[in-house]
């Protein structure tokens, strides 16, 4: 009899306890990141962000985090040379593994990778389980680059979209009347490019299948929609001369302090959609091989079940209202200062760039790509703006975390097999 013949429904306990666990380390550590720079530029309090974030991450897990998910099931290792009891074994020793790091990472306040954390832990357990041939090597190579090559281009984005706003707002003769008239559309924007990925990608696990052409109209009709409540909320905002002696653009601030609330739900959004997946890429595996009854063939391409991605979706969002505020601290205080035009920036960089991968399935790391946002911000005020002490700890906990998931992947499936095997 095999393994999961006779203790399926120990194992598929275990992996919800681990998935729920590993969720739990998302949010705690990843979400903060999201919410980190709208924090630290004061648009919205630690209670606000926490609130929009359960909401918006939720949404994104939920609706438009089935892309993702499959390449962190199937695409890394080769499930049809892993036996189904070892597969079972090392996904859930994956898990406890990459929810073991942020557990400690959180602790720290470091903002570490979700994804490498997983992709890490399940590198180990193929290359021990089996033999490093498990591992998909040629599909590793577009998520290793993307590692470099998104917060490179959240980076550039982020640069741009400031230099935009200097260029329209700042360097205008009526800074406040133009931040009034340029602000709705970047609200437009924030709003159209989440639709879309929503309408093209996300919706199709949940039954839902649009056109190219419905999708943009749809998507259309949501920018708008987000610009026209966007302008509502701005015409509240009135000139405040008093402020603007001590602080030139105080009144301008305030402008994309509500810009900022729509940015911080589309940074939300997107984090929610991309690393979901991280949580139940691995337990939606395990389910499919244990409902199939070991069954590798059907159970590594089962479709990923909807409570599966709920169970992912609580789970972070319980990371994030428990522990989230310590990295929430890092991101947004201690990297450079952020008001909210540069901390719009930074998001609306972040948001684009994540949910592009997202809509072709990669798994990129929200976490280098916001900080490579807040880097590109910090540059575009002079290196002398970024705090290099603690971009340099930030760095060193990224170059630890692939080889630290894999040891502690290793190490809980050997654990596991002495009990189990």
């Amino acid at each position: 009899m095999s393994l999961v013949a006779d203790y399926g429904f120990v194992l598929l306990v275990m992996a919800c306890c681990f998935g729920l666990f590993m969720a739990w380390g998302v949010g705690a550590n990843d979400v903060s990141n999201a919410m980190g720079t709208s924090v630290g530029a004061k648009a919205l309090t630690i209670k606000q962000a926490i609130l929009i974030a359960m909401v918006f991450e939720f949404c994104g897990a939920y609706l438009a985090g089935g892309q993702v998910t499959e390449t962190i099931k199937n695409g890394i290792v080769d499930a049809s040379v892993i036996p189904a009891d070892m597969f079972v074994l090392g996904m859930m020793a994956s898990l406890l593994s990459a929810g073991t790091w942020l557990l400690i990472a959180s602790i720290r306040g470091w903002p570490v990778s979700t994804t490498h954390s997983i992709v890490g832990a399940l590198i180990g357990f193929a290359s021990v389980s089996v033999s490093v041939d498990a591992v998909n090597w040629g599909g590793l190579v577009p998520i290793v680059s993307s590692w470099v090559v998104t917060p490179f281009i959240s980076g550039l984005l982020a640069f741009g979209l400031f230099m935009s706003v200097q260029w329209l707002i700042f360097d205008t003769e009526d800074p406040f009347r133009n931040a009034k008239r340029w602000v709705p559309v970047y609200m437009f924007l924030t709003g159209f490019m989440l639709a879309l990925m929503t309408f093209t990608k996300g919706l199709k696990h949940v039954g839902l299948n649009f056109t190219t052409g419905q999708s943009i109209l749809l998507s259309a009709g949501v920018g708008l929609l987000v610009a026209g409540l966007g302008m509502l909320l701005l015409r509240r905002i009135k000139l405040d001369e008093e402020a603007d002696k001590d602080f030139h653009f105080a009144s301008v601030e305030k402008v994309f302090a509500v810009l900022m609330i729509f940015t911080a739900c589309s940074m939300a959004f997107a984090h929610g959609a991309s690393d979901v997946s991280n949580a139940v890429g691995p337990l939606a595996a395990v389910v499919g091989v244990i409902e199939a009854g070991g069954d590798m063939a059907i159970g590594g391409q089962s479709s990923v079940p909807g409570w599966v991605l709920l169970m992912g979706a609580v789970g972070i969002v319980i990371g994030l209202a428990t522990y989230g505020w310590k990295v929430i601290a890092t991101i947004g205080k201690k990297i450079t200062e952020l008001t909210p035009s540069r901390g719009f920036a930074a998001e609306l960089a972040t948001a684009a760039t994540v949910v592009a991968a997202s809509g072709i399935g990669l798994p990129i790391s929200t976490t280098h790509t916001l900080v490579g946002a807040v880097l590109g911000i910090g540059m575009a005020r002079g290196i002398g703006a970024l705090n290099l002490a603690v971009v340099g700890r930030i760095f060193t906990s990224w170059v630890v975390t692939l080889p630290i998931g894999a040891a502690l992947a290793i190490i809980y499936l050997e654990i596991f097999m002495l009990i189990f095997l």
